[in-house]
This record gives C-alpha cells, sequence and structure tokens, in this order.
C-alpha cells in the first residue's frame, strides 16, 4: 500500500486577507516598539516572540491539516453472491425457450469462473454461495461477512430469489453498504406468482398403533391450482398394504381430509402417502410424503375398581374383559362380602400396595367408591395422583347413586376433578323419563366420541342413543376442562350440565363420566356404540404412557404429533433394577436429527418418589428423528423415534420476492439485472470507479498539541515582559 502525506489549509479568501493585514500590522507595531526601546537586544527577541505568537494564530486561522492518503496496491474485489438455499430449486424460470428451468439451473453460468474472466484483469472476482448447508436465505449475514472479510470491495452482485427467513431484515445490511459506497447490483431470479401447483404438506401420522384395530391418518394438501378438482389419495405400507380415497382440493387453499388404515400384523413399518398428480401443476416431487409408524400387539394393564355390581360396572367388565388388547384387574368393595374379590380370574383380593404394583397399570376406572376404611384409603388416593401425575397413567371417575365418590374431594384426587360436584347433592338426580346426551362443538371433533367414521352420521347415532335415568350433581366445569358431552335438557345458573369431561394433569389424563346409564347403548346394537366408546377411552388414555417403554425405561412427549419450531416437552420413567423408582440420577437423551445433526437433552427430576424425570426439545428440521434415552446410574437405554410433521421454512414451490431484491439495491444506489443478461452485468461491473483512496486527516488547528503549543508560545512573551521590566 502506498502513501502519500502533505500539509494543507482549509482557507478563504477572508481568512487569507484578514491573515495579511494583521501580519503587516503587527510587523509595524513591533518594530516600532523596538525602536522606542532604543533598539535593545532583550526587547527586539521579546517583539521577535509577540510577532510569532501572532503569526501562529493568523496560521491556525487558515485551519491547517495534515493528511495521509492511502492507495492499495492489490485489484479491487467484486463479489457474487448466489443464494443455494431449498427454495432455488423451484422450476419456475423462463428462459429464451419458453422452458421452465429450475431456480439454481437459471443462475448456474455465474457460478461459472469463466463468465467473469474479461473482468479479472482489473478486479479481483469472488464467487460464493449461501444457503447450502444450513438451508436457510440469511441475506443479511452473507452481505454482512463479505463486506466485512473483502477488502477493497468495489460492488456486490446479489443473485437470489429474495425470500429470506433468517438473520435480520438484510435492507440493514444494505444501508451498511451504502455508508461503506459499496453498490449492490441485485439479480432477482424466480417468478413472483406461485405457479400451479399440488403439495402434499403434511402427514400427521401417530406414533403407534395396534394390529387389528383401525389406525385415523390425516393429512392436508395444497392447491395453487384456479379451479377445484378431484386427486386421487393413495396409502402404501411396506408390509404391502395399499388403500385409495378420493378428495375434492379446493382451489388457491388447503384441504384437509383423513384415510382409515386397519394393520393386520405387527412390526416397525412406513407409511407413504401419495397425491395422484394434476396435468397443469409444475412441480411434481412435493406429492409425495412418508412417516415410520410402528403397529404393536397390544396389552394394556386396566384396574376396574367398584362397590357395588351395578349394571354399568357389569357390562363395563365385560366389555373390557372381551377386549383383546386389555389385561383386566378388577376390584369390588361389595358390603354384602364377607371379604374383597370376585369370582373369576380378573378379580383380585386387595388394592395394589405399594407403587410398584400400582404403577404398572395403564388406566384405572374408579366406580362409586370413596375414601372410607373399607374402600379406598388415604394413601391409595395418593398413589393413584401420582401414577397420573407424574406416570402418564389414566383416570376415569365414574360415580354412582351411592355418592361415595364425593369423599373423594377431601382426598388428594379432588385436584383431579374435571368437574365441581354439588355437594349438597351427593346421591346425584334420578327420573324415571330418559335422558340424553349432546355432543358439545369439542364433542363433535373429539376421537373419545367417535362412534362413526362419519361426522354427520356420528352426531345422529348420538341424538339417537338410549337414554339414562341418574346422572351426577354436577354445578359446572373446571378451568382448563373439555367438556365434551352435556346434559340436552337440563341446566343450572353455569349452563348446561357437564356429563362427559376430561382434562390432561401432569402427564396423564383424566375423563368424568356422569351417568352410569352407558350400558343401555347396547340395545338393538348389542356390543356396537359400547365397546367402542370405552375400547376408545382406554387406548386414549394409554396412548402416551406406551409411546415408548423398555423393561425398566419410558418415554413419553406432548404434543404426540410433534411439529416444526414447537416446543416437545419430553418425559421419561426411570425404574432401578430392583423395581423402584429412580429417585435421583443422571437422565439423558440423544436425538438425531434426518440431517444426522446430534443435540443432547439432559432430564431434570420431577418427582423423586415416582422416578420421573423431564426435559424440552425443540425440533429445526421435519422427518424422523432418533432418540436414545440412557441413564447411567441403573445402566438402562431405550431407542425410539418420532416424526416431526410440517415442513421447512425454506422449501421449493414458494412464489419469488424480486421487491426485496429491488429495495436492496435502490438503498445502496445499485442495479436490478437481468439473469439471463450476462453481458450486461459484466459492463455494468466494468464501468465501476476505482475505490477512492483512503485518506486519514489530522486537524491541526483544533489540535490539543498544538493548543498547547500556542498557549505556551503567549506565556513565552509574558514572561519576557516581566523579565525586560515592561510589568
Amino acid at each position: 500500500m502506498n502513501a502519500t502525506r502533505s500539509l494543507v489549509f482549509v482557507w478563504t479568501p477572508w481568512s487569507v486577507a484578514i491573515s495579511v493585514v494583521v501580519l503587516v500590522v503587527a510587523t509595524g507595531l513591533c518594530y516600532a516598539s523596538w525602536r522606542r526601546s532604543g533598539y535593545r537586544t532583550a526587547h527586539g527577541l521579546l517583539e521577535v516572540v509577540r510577532w510569532c505568537a501572532i503569526a501562529f494564530g493568523c496560521l491556525l486561522i487558515n485551519q491547517p491539516e495534515f493528511t495521509e492518503e492511502f492507495r492499495g496496491n492489490e485489484k479491487p474485489t467484486i463479489a457474487i453472491l448466489c443464494d443455494g438455499s431449498p427454495s432455488m430449486q423451484t422450476v419456475d424460470v423462463v428462459n429464451q425457450s419458453t422452458a421452465a428451468i429450475s431456480r439454481d439451473a437459471a443462475v448456474e453460468p455465474l457460478l461459472d469462473a469463466a463468465t467473469w474472466k474479461s473482468l479479472e484483469e482489473r478486479m479481483h472476482v469472488v464467487v460464493a454461495t449461501f444457503g447450502k448447508e444450513d438451508g436457510h436465505s440469511d441475506l443479511f449475514q452473507s452481505m454482512t461477512e463479505t463486506l466485512n472479510q473483502q477488502s477493497r470491495l468495489l460492488g456486490v452482485v446479489l443473485v437470489s430469489d429474495g425470500d429470506w427467513n433468517a438473520g435480520q431484515p438484510p435492507v440493514q445490511a444494505a444501508t451498511r453498504m451504502r455508508l461503506s459506497g459499496v453498490p449492490l447490483f441485485a439479480v432477482p431470479v424466480g417468478s413472483p406468482t406461485r405457479l400451479p401447483d399440488v403439495e402434499l404438506t403434511s402427514l400427521d401420522s401417530p406414533t403407534f398403533g395396534v394390529a387389528g384395530k383401525s389406525v385415523r391418518i390425516p393429512f392436508t394438501i395444497e392447491s395453487s391450482l384456479p379451479r377445484e378438482h378431484t386427486a386421487s389419495v393413495v396409502l402404501r405400507t411396506s408390509d404391502g398394504d395399499e388403500l385409495q380415497t378420493e378428495v375434492r382440493l379446493r382451489p388457491m387453499g388447503r384441504t384437509s381430509d383423513a384415510i382409515i388404515w386397519k394393520p393386520s400384523g405387527a412390526g416397525d413399518m412406513e407409511i407413504t402417502l401419495t397425491v395422484s398428480p394434476h396435468p397443469d401443476e409444475i412441480q411434481g416431487d412435493n406429492n409425495e410424503l412418508t412417516a415410520p409408524i410402528s403397529i404393536r400387539e397390544e396389552k394394556l394393564r386396566v384396574l376396574l375398581v367398584e362397590s357395588y355390581p351395578r349394571w354399568e360396572y357389569r357390562y363395563l367388565r365385560n366389555a373390557l374383559s372381551r377386549d383383546s388388547g386389555v389385561e383386566l384387574s378388577c376390584l369390588l368393595f361389595h358390603p354384602g362380602l364377607d371379604k374383597v374379590g370376585g369370582g373369576n380370574k380378573d378379580y383380585i383380593k386387595s388394592f395394589p400396595e405399594g407403587l410398584e404394583e400400582l404403577g404398572q397399570f395403564d388406566v384405572v376406572f374408579l366406580g362409586d367408591v370413596g375414601m372410607k376404611e373399607s374402600q379406598l384409603s388415604e394413601e391409595d388416593c395418593r398413589l393413584i395422583k401420582g401414577i397420573v401425575q407424574y406416570q402418564a397413567s389414566g383416570l376415569v371417575f365414574m360415580p354412582g347413586w351411592q355418592g361415595h365418590q364425593n369423599s373423594l374431594l377431601q382426598s388428594e384426587l379432588a385436584e383431579l376433578y374435571p368437574v365441581i360436584l354439588d355437594p349438597s347433592q351427593p346421591t346425584g338426580w334420578g327420573s324415571r323419563t330418559p335422558s340424553h346426551f349432546e355432543l358439545t362443538q369439542l364433542g363433535q371433533r373429539s376421537l373419545l366420541t367417535k362412534l362413526t367414521d362419519d361426522a354427520e352420521e356420528n352426531i345422529s347415532v348420538w341424538d339417537g342413543l338410549p337414554g339414562f335415568q341418574w346422572y351426577a350433581a354436577v354445578e359446572r366445569a373446571r378451568p382448563g376442562s373439555e367438556v365434551l358431552c352435556v346434559h340436552r335438557d337440563n341446566s343450572n345458573q353455569y349452563g348446561r350440565i357437564p356429563l362427559l369431561a376430561t382434562r390432561t394433569f401432569g402427564t396423564g389424563k383424566v375423563l368424568f363420566m356422569g351417568t352410569d346409564g352407558a350400558w343401555r347403548w347396547r340395545k338393538g346394537v348389542e356390543d356396537k356404540y359400547h365397546y367402542r366408546f370405552w375400547g376408545q377411552v382406554v387406548r386414549w388414555m394409554a396412548y402416551q404412557r406406551n409411546m415408548a417403554k423398555g423393561e425398566s425405561m419410558r418415554l413419553y412427549y406432548s404434543p404426540d404429533q410433534p411439529h416444526l419450531d414447537r416446543q416437545i416437552a419430553l418425559n421419561a420413567n426411570v425404574m432401578q433394577p430392583s423395581g423402584e423408582p429412580l429417585q435421583k440420577g443422571e437422565v439423558l437423551a440423544r436425538i438425531t436429527a434426518p440431517s444426522g445433526k446430534v443435540e443432547t437433552v439432559r432430564f431434570q427430576s420431577t418427582g423423586d418418589e415416582w422416578g420421573a424425570f423431564a426435559g424440552e426439545f425443540t425440533p429445526t428440521e421435519p422427518g424422523q428423528h432418533q432418540v436414545t434415552l440412557a441413564c447411567k446410574q441403573t445402566s438402562a437405554t431405550l431407542e425410539t423415534l418420532f416424526y416431526v410433521q410440517g415442513v421447512a421454512e425454506e422449501r421449493p414451490g414458494r412464489p419469488a420476492r424480486p421487491d426485496v431484491m429491488e429495495e436492496l439495491a435502490r438503498v445502496t444506489r445499485g442495479k436490478v439485472l437481468n439473469v439471463h443478461e450476462i453481458d450486461e452485468m459484466i459492463g455494468a461491473l466494468g464501468a465501476l470507479p476505482d475505490p477512492p483512496p483512503r485518506i486519514r486527516r489530522v486537524q491541526l488547528w483544533s489540535h490539543p498539541l498544538v493548543g498547547a503549543a500556542f498557549v505556551g508560545l503567549v506565556g513565552a512573551f509574558w514572561i519576557g515582559r516581566k523579565a525586560v521590566g515592561l510589568i
């Protein structure tokens, strides 16, 4: 780098004229004063000091500056920045032959060093891409890094679709470039309007299913076609099953639907959903999604506790005992029996002792029982609450006309109730005239109340169900509860009487059934609706608890269908080899994303007595994630996987944003160029002037050292006057 140094003055005609007049007058006055002193040598030297001080002041009036001019020896730099993010794979660029090509194919010539060879004699050309590794368009970062890293930057060519979705707004980087005198030449690529396309945006497959039981697989299709049309949706499984359905797609919008699949065998498999392409759509590689699912031979452990063998209990016990996926244990506190128990293998002789026995049950049904000496103890209620809160078990409250459950409101189970009972009417309300359920808006959408696969038919079925003649005295639902069914006719000051309500407590689920007449649903149809309803209840409550389990570890998460960039609550139960819950320990989950990126989640203990641990994870990639749960103290591991729904924020098919590119060029005083006009780009870059030299200025007229020198000179003059006797 060459440097040139010089002393310059920022003068004006008035400042020069004043300086000359002052110096002439000062010279005359100084000479006259020396002559009056008889030409004494000391007096003459004093006048010389006076004149120098006046001359110094005149010099400062003309603002002297010391400048250093630095000129670089190396060539100026031109940076070519090309967007390599996934959105550049969109096929919507029409070239001279009118054939549509992808955006990255359109910019490929700009990545070739030979394209810029004519500029190399005068400039150094740097070609770089961004957005390939992380899959995001961060225009701000790429522009800022180029500005900071390249010396003698003459200009920047930004080739992108403008669809930035990460980092700070790129206009902030453009402002910095303008202050640095670096123009940006924007080359927008892609169509600003979305081309005709049909895209399968989500496949909400459940984590696992049960062999022989139907699995509902929701999906969402987005169409940018201007007209409605019918598409064929095909579901294929890795074990050879194939299902097909027809879906009418809304124009310029999203369509959600579901397909019902009944797996025949067990095992880990993949399901692939394919939407038939439309003749007018440009991009056909986004019509298919794949998701994993685990099909199991189900065996859910259910505990049914009752005091009196009423009809509701008898038919519920029959329904659960005949369910091949349920292992039922019944406990009957019949006041007429000499000892607790029953007559067949389903019955147990006493309430499970301790957490080790009770924690094995996935769902607990509490009928018309309460906290009293001959039924449940305070410790029993505490353990039931614990397995719901910390071990994701389900709890069903089924009160009866004897009103025993009101005593549970004095125990720790009071926190779990989805409703508030009327203490003045513990035995509920009975009537000779049958009453009926009415589905709420939530109930019409809930899987628990789905007695048929068709939504409209399901409402008709509920309207036609045989009525009930007793219901619990409920005041209202608790805040946070979801009411699925209400009394069709009766209400109070809070509205309709809730009869079927659910809530989440800790990691588990709680359901309240406010009538004992569900067994009447068998009238005329036998087991059709009664068995289906209670089977859905048991599986809904046990779903999270059975997501992934081993001999001594269990892992479950919420929501059960994770979505991109949304936090997942991870919960684990860890047992010691002896079967007791691990109270303190180091529990880690190693999560591997589809790209291979590994993240470790450290769990914290949330309930020492229950072996409960919790952690959090936010997925940043869609697709299948591998999970390895490990505990250092027990040396146990558990391997599972979950599938993150959604599509990446940066993906093909989205419209380009040329307005962003035009704004960047305008802010930096650059130009907007066409991707196909390479000669025009080269001409515009070649016409750029060399970067101006870097100049360093030192303003002597305001420099502290110069000021100190002037004050010193004036001080020397006054000291000299005293020395020669003028003062």
